[in-house]
């Protein structure tokens, strides 16, 4: 390993986890905090801890300047940015790369092309990859409006940069197009510094699958399999499954095939994951967007297929060949993985920051869990409200729901609200537990039946 010291740029469960993958591989860590997190765990774990800036992410996480001088100050030879706050911007990868700072991620080109959604499915098409029925940059409602009609509705009106739902609105007649493309401009402006919006034909009976793909700086490119990713409320993932369940195998091989085709000819590096829209009616695939990083949802690809994508990222950016070739990949079992976060789904999924009082975990095999949470531990108000994910396998599917009910069910947390009750419940349901569900299904069952504590489960396992 050539990589000596590394600045972890993140806070929370996955700065733990890159902590966790670089011990393992030997190599040093300083991690930039903010004065917020000075007593967390993960800035225990690191072997150097530096306050980078206030409370406020804008002024500490989100800082580009701030966050490359701390590292370039301890003597990083590289930088993880994990997920979220800077991690798709193409501006950390060139500063690093100014400063001599090996940016453990793909290269700011690659962020700027694969990160733009339009640029991506210009060149996903380019490529050969299907795309689905969709505009280039729309400027104004007008033009929106037009255009949705040429495509037929309901569309989808998304913003060209960032992603988690935001600038994203699902329009079902013309009457709602003013309102919405404004509304979503506003969003992707506020979100991203990009307000650019476009427009795409929204399948109403889809499955989100997703591709982990892994390159190095040799050409080499491998999947580790697909995920579903259905489990959606507006627009953000709920529960992540590896591998899709009810897959035709001729369907899941082209899937792959795509992913791997798009991050090949597009030169990409380190890991990444490549989106798909699966039209469950016509058994069709469109390419959606890519993302630049690593996943929330890795652990389940992980899981079924015994590789630590983190170490794996660690070892390309110092400069090694992947450690696998496909064929050496093997797929066992079945991964679920459910968000945690501290939020009270009763109260409109209202954020609940605080003391936890009480962290009693489940444990075992087959059970992982990644956190950064523990009992005293105060979950401060200014950043997104994950608290950890909760990973299971089993053999089969069936098996690992019901060791996922179990999980969930063994799991105590006081002093905030979670969404474990609510994942108890949804986990419980009839049609989720028979993979009778898509990307709208979680949507409409709240609407139907808004999440109350006192709501009886359905389906154990």
């Amino acid at each position: 390993m050539s990589l000596s010291r590394v600045f972890v740029a993140n806070r929370g469960e996955i700065a733990l986890r890159v902590i966790n993958a670089c011990r393992a591989l030997g190599v040093e860590t300083t991690i930039g905090i903010s004065e917020a997190d000075q007593d967390s765990s993960f800035a225990r774990a690191a072997d150097r801890a530096v306050v980078i800036g206030p409370a406020r992410a804008s002024e500490s996480y989100l800082n580009v300047e701030r966050v490359v001088a701390a590292a370039k100050e301890n003597k990083a030879d590289a930088l993880h940015p994990g997920y979220g706050f800077l991690a798709e911007r193409p501006e950390l990868a060139e500063a690093c790369a100014k400063n001599h700072i090996k940016f453990i991620g793909p290269s700011a080109e690659s962020i700027r092309r694969m990160g733009n959604k339009l640029a991506a499915r210009a060149l996903a098409k380019e490529f050969g990859v299907p795309v689905g029925s969709g505009s280039e940059k729309i400027d104004n409602a007008k033009a929106a409006e037009a255009r949705a009609e040429e495509i037929g509705f309901p569309v989808l009106i998304k913003a060209a940069a960032g992603g988690g739902g935001r600038g994203m609105k699902v329009v079902a007649a013309k009457s709602e197009i003013k309102r919405a493309f404004e509304t979503a401009a506003a969003e992707a402006g506020a979100a991203f510094g990009d307000s650019t919006l476009y427009l795409e034909k929204y399948i109403s009976n889809a499955r989100h699958i997703e591709v982990q793909i892994v390159g190095d700086s040799f050409g080499n490119v491998i999947h580790v399999g697909e995920r579903d990713c259905s489990l959606q409320r507006r627009h953000q993932k709920v529960v992540e499954e590896a591998p899709a369940y009810s897959l035709d195998p001729e369907l899941r091989a082209a899937i792959h095939k795509a992913a791997v085709t798009i991050a090949q000819k597009s030169g990409y590096e380190n890991a990444g994951t490549i989106e798909f829209i699966l039209d469950q009616g016509a058994s069709r695939f469109y390419f959606l967007e890519m993302n630049t990083r690593i996943q929330v949802e890795h652990p389940v690809s992980e899981m079924i297929s015994g590789m630590d994508l983190v170490q794996e990222q660690i070892r390309i950016a110092g400069g090694e060949k992947l450690s696998r070739k496909q064929s050496d990949i093997r797929f066992s079992g079945h991964a679920i993985e459910c968000r945690i976060t501290a939020e009270s789904a009763a109260e409109g999924f209202r954020p609940s920051p605080g003391l936890i009082s009480e962290w009693d975990a489940p444990s075992g095999p087959y059970i992982r869990l990644d956190t950064h949470c523990y009992a005293g531990y105060r979950v401060p108000p200014f950043y997104d409200s994950l608290l950890g994910k909760l990973i299971v396998g089993g053999d089969h599917r069936i098996e690992a729901v019901g060791r996922m009910q179990q999980a969930l069910d063994d799991f105590h947390v006081s002093g905030i609200d979670t969404t474990i009750p609510f994942l108890r419940y949804l986990t419980q349901r009839l049609q989720y537990v028979k993979g009778e569900v898509n990307t709208r299904w979680l949507e409409e069952l709240l609407a139907r039946s808004p999440f109350q504590p006192a709501q009886r489960e359905s389906a154990l396992v």
